[in-house]
C-alpha cells in the first residue's frame, strides 16, 4: 500500500483524513497536512499542563510524547478529539448524556441542546423513561399525553436538521424501562427500517425482569408520573418481543440497567439512565466522556504481546485523555460542570483481531479469551495506576469522597477504561476494529466513478505469499465467498487462524464481550453476528449469556435481516442475495388498469407545471406526471423524463419521501415566488407538488413514513455506496470512513 511521505499511513487512512479531518477553506479545499494535524492536536492537548505548574519547555517535551504516540498510532483519540483540537470549535468529546424530564419545558430544552452538541460533532443519548405514558392525563391543560415515542420524533426531526459541517452526522441513543408502560411500542417502534433513522434504541431491562424471565412471571409496568402500577405482563412474552424484533432488523438492544448502576463510580451524585449512542459509555445526567483507544496490532514483538510497551503507552494515554477534559470547550456550562466534577475519560483498544493473528491465536478459542483476560486487565490496572498518579499530582477528582474509591484509591478519574467502536479510527491506522473479528479476509472496495478495488488483509496477503498458495484469482474468490472454509488450497491452520465475525458462533461472540467487560469501568460496544439462518431462539440464548457473564449490554446484528441490504462481501448464507458490488434486482409493480389522482398547478419560472400524482388500488402514491403549459422545449421535455423516473421509483417501492428529499431545493437561473413560497426550479415544483399531496391525503407507498433526508439502508453506505460493515455497535463504511453512529 502507498504511504505518505513522512508518517506511515496508508492511502485509505489519507483519503478519510482529507474527507473528515483535516482543515478546510471557505472553498472546501484542505489547506493541512496529517503531520499539521497530529502536530495541531499534540500541542493544544499538551498546553494543558500549564494549569498545573508545568513549565513552558516541559510542555514542549510532552507535546514530542503525544504527536509520538499518535503518529505512531500506538494511540488515536475520539474523533471530535482529532477534528477539533486546536481549532476554534475547539468541542472534543464524543459521548453525551442529557435529561429528559417530565414537562414540556424540560423536553425542548433538551431538543435545543440536541442540536447544539450535534453542530459541535458529538453523539447524544436520553433515557425516555421519565415522561409519562401515551394516554396519561396532563396536569396544565387536562389534555391526553402523546407519549415518549412520539417525543422521540421530535429528537429524530432535529437531528435530521443539524449537518455538523459535513464532519460527523449526529446520532442519537433512545432507551425506555422495560417498566414503562409504554414499552410495547417501544420495541416495535423501528418495525420499519425508514423510521428514527437517527435513533439507536434499547431496552434498560431490570434484574427484576430477568428474574421474572427465568421464572416465568408477571413484572408489573409503573407510571412514572404517578409511581403506581398500571398493570402486569408476562416478562417471557415482553423478552420474546424484544427478542423477535432484535433478530428481525437488529433492534431494539437491551442494557442491563441495574448492572450499569451497581459500577457507578459516583452513585450520590446520581443513578445512571442512558448511554451514549453506541452503548458503551454510561453517563449521568449532563456528563461527558472523551475517549481513546491502544492499537493492540502495535504492541506485539517477535509474536508476544509487549507488556512493557502497553503499560508506556497506557499511561501517556491517561495523561492524554485527562489533559482533554482541561482544554476541551464544552458546548454547554452544565456539561462543562458535571463533566470535570466526575473526570470520566475511557481508554479501550482496537486491532484485537490483528494481535490474535500475529501470535497465531484463532479469535473463537480458549486461549483468546485467556489473552483477553490478561490484556485487558493488565490495561486496566496500569491505567488506574496512571490515574493515581495524576491525582497525586493534580488532585482527585472533585465527586470523590462520595464515590466508590474513597478510601481505597485515590484516582484523578472516576472511570478508566471503556471500549468504544472505532470506525473511522481503525481505518485512519489500519487496523481491525475494537475488539470484533476480522470482518473479511479479501473484499471489493467501490472507489471513484464505479471503479472496484480488489482489497487483502495484509497479514494474511503475507502468510499466503510466504506460503505458495497465494493467486489473485484465489482472492477474488475469496471476496465472494467471504470467508476461508470452502478452499481446500487453503492450510487448516490458516483458516483457524483467519475466521471471520460469520465464522465465530454468537456464544464466542458473547464471551469475548464478557471477557473484556471484566476489566472495563464503563462498558463494552460489540456486534454479536449471527447468520441469515438463525432463530429468534438462538438471539434469546446470547442474551441470557450475555446477563450471566456479566455483559452490561447487547447489540446483535443477524446478515441479511434488513431489507434491500446490499452486501459487503459476496454472497450470504442467502442464496438470492448478490454481490457486494451489485444492487437487489427490483421490478417495478405493473400497472392496474384503474387508477385515480389528481392534477396540481406549480409555477415555475419556466411557466406554468401541472403535476399528476396518482394512485393504486391500495391508496398508495403509485406514479407522478407533468405537463409544461409551454409546449415543447427543453423545460418540457426534462420534466417529461423526471416524471417517468419518478414513476418508476414509486412503483419499485421507493418512499415518496426519499424522492422528494433528492429533488426538492434543487435550482435554476429561472426562480420564482408563488403564495407557497420560492420555486427554485422544476424539480423542486415537481417535489412540492408531491410534498402537499402526500401532506393533503397522508399517503405513502405502504413502506412506512418516513421523512428522513437521508436514509441508511444497512450493508450500503448512504455517501459513497459502498460495503458497510456491522461493528462495535454500529455500522461503518471502510471506504470513506461514514459512520451511523457519528
Amino acid at each position: 500500500m502507498e504511504s505518505s511521505s513522512k508518517l506511515n499511513l496508508t492511502t485509505n487512512s489519507l483519503k478519510v483524513l482529507e474527507k473528515r479531518y483535516l482543515k478546510k477553506n471557505e472553498e472546501g479545499k484542505v489547506v493541512e497536512t496529517a503531520e499539521e494535524l497530529f502536530r495541531r492536536i499534540a500541542r493544544a492537548i499538551a498546553s494543558a499542563d500549564m494549569k498545573y505548574g508545568k513549565s513552558e519547555a516541559d510542555t514542549v517535551l510532552l507535546e514530542e510524547e503525544f504527536y509520538s504516540i499518535t503518529t505512531s498510532l500506538d494511540f488515536l483519540p475520539n474523533s471530535p478529539t482529532l477534528m477539533n483540537a486546536g481549532r476554534r470549535l475547539g468541542q472534543l468529546s464524543a459521548c453525551f448524556v442529557l435529561p429528559v424530564d417530565d414537562s414540556m419545558e424540560s423536553i425542548f430544552d433538551a431538543v435545543k441542546n440536541t442540536a447544539i452538541i450535534h453542530k459541535s460533532g458529538g453523539g447524544t443519548g436520553f433515557s425516555f423513561s421519565n415522561l409519562r405514558p401515551s394516554g396519561d392525563i396532563v396536569g396544565s391543560t387536562k389534555g391526553i399525553s402523546s407519549g415518549p415515542i412520539s417525543f422521540m420524533t421530535v429528537f429524530d426531526t432535529a437531528t435530521e436538521a443539524v449537518k455538523q459541517g459535513g464532519t460527523r452526522r449526529g446520532a442519537n441513543m433512545g432507551i425506555l424501562r422495560v417498566d414503562h408502560p409504554d414499552i410495547l411500542n417501544f420495541i416495535t417502534a423501528k418495525d420499519n427500517d425508514t423510521r428514527f433513522n437517527n435513533f439507536n434504541i434499547s431496552v434498560a431491562l431490570t434484574d427484576e425482569f430477568m428474574s421474572a424471565v427465568k421464572e416465568d412471571e408477571e413484572y408489573d409496568l409503573i407510571n412514572p408520573r404517578t409511581k403506581k402500577v398500571v398493570r402486569s405482563l408476562r416478562a417471557k412474552e415482553v423478552f420474546g418481543l424484544i427478542v423477535n424484533h432484535a433478530w428481525k432488523n437488529g433492534e431494539p438492544g437491551i442494557v442491563f440497567i441495574d448492572r450499569i448502576n451497581e459500577s457507578n463510580p459516583t452513585p450520590k451524585i446520581g443513578h445512571i439512565e442512558s448511554t451514549n449512542p453506541c452503548g458503551e459509555q454510561p453517563l449521568l445526567p449532563f456528563e461527558s466522556c472523551n475517549l481513546g483507544s491502544i492499537n493492540l496490532a502495535k504492541m506485539v514483538t517477535e509474536g508476544a504481546v509487549d507488556f512493557q510497551k502497553i503499560k508506556k503507552t497506557v499511561w501517556k494515554a491517561v495523561h492524554f485523555l485527562d489533559n482533554v477534559i482541561d482544554v476541551n470547550k464544552y458546548p454547554l456550562k452544565k456539561i462543562d460542570e458535571v463533566t470535570k466534577s466526575n473526570r470520566k475519560i475511557g481508554l479501550g483498544v482496537m486491532g484485537w483481531a490483528d494481535m490474535l493473528i500475529l501470535m497465531n491465536i484463532p479469535y473463537n478459542s480458549d486461549q483468546a479469551i485467556q489473552l483477553a483476560d490478561e490484556v485487558m486487565g493488565f490495561i486496566q490496572r496500569e491505567g488506574k495506576n496512571a490515574s493515581a498518579a495524576l491525582a497525586q499530582e493534580r488532585g482527585v477528582f472533585p465527586n470523590y469522597e462520595g464515590s466508590i474509591y474513597a478510601g481505597k484509591m485515590r484516582l484523578r478519574n472516576a472511570t478508566v477504561t471503556t471500549i468504544a467502536p472505532t470506525g473511522t479510527l481503525s481505518i485512519i491506522a489500519a487496523c481491525s476494529s475494537g475488539i470484533e473479528p476480522l470482518f473479511a479476509v479479501s473484499f471489493v472496495r467501490n472507489v471513484m466513478e464505479g471503479t472496484k478495488l480488489l482489497e487483502v488483509n495484509p497479514y494474511f496477503e503475507k502468510i499466503a505469499k510466504e506460503r505458495g498458495f497465494w493467486s489473485r484469482d484465489l482472492m477474488e474468490r475469496i471476496a465472494e465467498k467471504g470467508s476461508l472454509h470452502d478452499f481446500p488450497e487453503i492450510p487448516e491452520d490458516v483458516k483457524k487462524v483467519f475466521v471471520t465475525a460469520h465464522d465465530i458462533s454468537p456464544m464466542e461472540h458473547i464471551a469475548m464481550q464478557a471477557a473484556f467487560q471484566k476489566h472495563v469501568d464503563n462498558a463494552v460496544s460489540k456486534t454479536v453476528n449471527f447468520s441469515h439462518s438463525a432463530s429468534p431462539k438462538d438471539v434469546e440464548d446470547a442474551y441470557i449469556l450475555a446477563y450471566k457473564l456479566g455483559c452490561k449490554g447487547v447489540t446483535v446484528y443477524r446478515d441479511g435481516s434488513r431489507e434491500e441490504q446490499v452486501l459487503s462481501t459476496g454472497k450470504t448464507r442467502k442464496e438470492t442475495e448478490p454481490h457486494l458490488t451489485e444492487r437487489v434486482k427490483i421490478v417495478p409493480r405493473k400497472r392496474p388498469e384503474n387508477i385515480k389522482g389528481e392534477t396540481r398547478g406549480m409555477k415555475t419560472g419556466c411557466g406554468n407545471i401541472y403535476v399528476t400524482v396518482n394512485e393504486d388500488e391500495n391508496g398508495q402514491v403509485f406514479e407522478l406526471f407533468t405537463h409544461m403549459g409551454k409546449a415543447g422545449g427543453c423545460a418540457a421535455s426534462q420534466a417529461e423524463a423526471i416524471g417517468r423516473l419518478v414513476s418508476l421509483a414509486l412503483r419499485s417501492n421507493i418512499e415518496p419521501e426519499a424522492i422528494i428529499s433528492q429533488l426538492k431545493g434543487i435550482t435554476c437561473h429561472e426562480q420564482t415566488w408563488t403564495h407557497g413560497g420560492k420555486i427554485t426550479s422544476c424539480s423542486d415544483a415537481i417535489a412540492k407538488a408531491l410534498e402537499k399531496y402526500l401532506q393533503k391525503g397522508k399517503k405513502g407507498n405502504g413502506n412506512g413514513d418516513n421523512g428522513h433526508n437521508e436514509i441508511m439502508r444497512i450493508g450500503q453506505c448512504p455517501e459513497c455506496g459502498g460495503a458497510v460493515e456491522h461493528e462495535g455497535g454500529c455500522a461503518v463504511c471502510r471506504c470513506c470512513g461514514f459512520t451511523k453512529c457519528g
